[in-house]
């Protein structure tokens, strides 16, 4: 009797890439293009709405999840304190890393000016209001940031996408008043948010089972409303190898050194060690679905001890995705990039901020990163129509970015475990 294999979902996504791509070719042959704009596109801008809509209650609970996890684990606060420093440390390096390369290599200046412009023109009040934003930013206080994460009414601050950081703060404020409480006194709460992370993540795999008629919708609308030039294609090349480099350089270059520095562990036994946790992350593009497998090789293997295990790498699934931080900063750059957008120096450290603490919501499910990706371009003013462009090739860059995710629980749990024998032998 044969197996039902059921096809992949970044299968499904590549096939409506491509079929959007040849539609949209074969509409302007046709003279279909206005159908196409009519009728297929709005479809992506459903899906894209979906995303829109998951943002604010995905964040909030990830974050008061995150942190209120802790209080399972209270003997361990000085291993919490010393994961969570190095998790954020890791995390800070890789945005910055990919705003170095994004800012070097300049994917999206391949885009032709007169296309740019075309897209001003039609987000043009999406950029006006990042205008007024940024002239609003250089006439206030230096403190003005600060200022602004603190939301005066978070109902208010819910239903404006810009105010992500404000999410954010009130979420963590919430969630350290529950561990601040009686151990046992906010259970009720606690059952009450992982029942309610669970049905955010449901409604997530709902949207992403739409997700290759997104990406149908919105290829097949991008190559009409760029009359299918070629040089979409070369800027989602360039794009695409800068986000590898930046995955890249983390694996090959950042994690090896803080080896290097805080253990005497054999970098290439170290790989040889972690592989097969690297192979499932990369299949299943879920560092969650990895956990076990990296709890084992990081036990059996690398020779990490079973307390360091059970804290770090589960609290790393939920608050440390070096991957996910470095694209977001390289794909938030790219589309201003194509957008014609001058990001100052504000504006990138905005991005460098915002991307280290939605990575920190950041699901390690499948497509929850893209969700996080529309905190980072919101919290600068760059249009989230802008995702059209990146969506399409965004799942092979997931695998690597698991992998990534992946590797940095294993490398942070590898660092605390010598630390703490270390101290032990002393």
């Amino acid at each position: 009797m044969k197996q039902n294999k059921k096809m992949p979902l970044y299968v499904k996504i590549l096939i409506g890439m491509f079929l959007g791509g040849f539609w949209g070719l074969l509409a302007l042959k046709l003279g279909l293009g206005e159908f196409t704009l009519d009728w297929i596109k709005p479809w992506g801008t459903v899906f894209l709405n979906l995303l829109k809509l998951i943002a604010v209650p995905l964040i909030f609970v990830s974050i008061v999840n995150g942190i209120t996890s802790l209080t399972d684990v209270s003997k361990l606060s000085r291993i919490g304190f010393k994961t969570i420093g190095l998790y954020l440390f890791t995390t800070v390096l890789a945005t910055f890393l990919g705003l170095f390369l994004v800012n070097q290599i300049e994917p999206g200046k391949t885009f032709p000016t007169e296309k740019g412009k075309e897209l001003l023109e039609q987000f043009k009040g999406s950029v006006e209001n990042s205008s007024k934003n940024a002239q609003t930013v250089k006439e206030s206080s230096p403190l003005q940031v600060i200022v602004d994460i603190v939301p005066e009414n978070i109902v208010s601050a819910a239903s404006d996408n810009s105010k992500m950081l404000q999410i954010i703060f009130f979420a963590a404020f919430f969630a350290i008043a529950m561990v601040l409480l009686p151990l046992g006194s906010t259970e009720t709460v606690k059952s009450f948010f992982n029942e309610f992370s669970n049905i955010i993540l449901r409604m997530i795999d709902m949207i992403m089972e739409a997700a290759p008629f997104g990406v149908f919708a919105l290829m097949s609308g991008l190559v009409v409303d760029f009359s299918g030039d070629s040089e979409l294609f070369t800027a989602l090349g360039f794009y695409g190898i800068t986000v590898i480099l930046g995955l890249w350089g983390m694996i090959f270059f950042v994690y090896p050194v803080l080896l290097w520095i805080f253990t005497s562990t054999n970098v290439l036994k170290f790989y040889k060690n972690i592989l097969p946790a690297q192979l499932v992350a990369f299949s299943t593009s879920s560092s969650a679905a990895t956990l076990p497998v990296t709890m084992e090789q990081c036990r059996e293997k690398i020779g990490i001890s079973n307390e360091i295990c059970s804290f770090v790498l589960p609290l790393g699934v939920t608050i440390n995705m070096d991957g996910t931080s470095a694209y977001q900063a390289i794909a938030a750059v790219f589309i201003a990039q194509v957008f014609d957008i001058e990001l100052s120096v504000t504006a990138q450290l905005t991005i460098v901020l915002t991307a280290v603490l939605s990575s920190i919501g950041s699901p390690g499910v499948p497509g929850g990163s893209i969700v996080m990706l529309i905190i980072v371009l919101s919290s600068v003013g760059i249009p989230v129509e802008g995702l059209a462009l990146i969506l399409g090739i965004d799942r092979p860059l997931d695998m690597l970015r698991t992998v990534v995710n992946v590797t940095g629980d294993a490398v942070v749990a590898t660092i605390i475990d010598r630390n703490e024998k270390s101290k032990t032998d002393l």
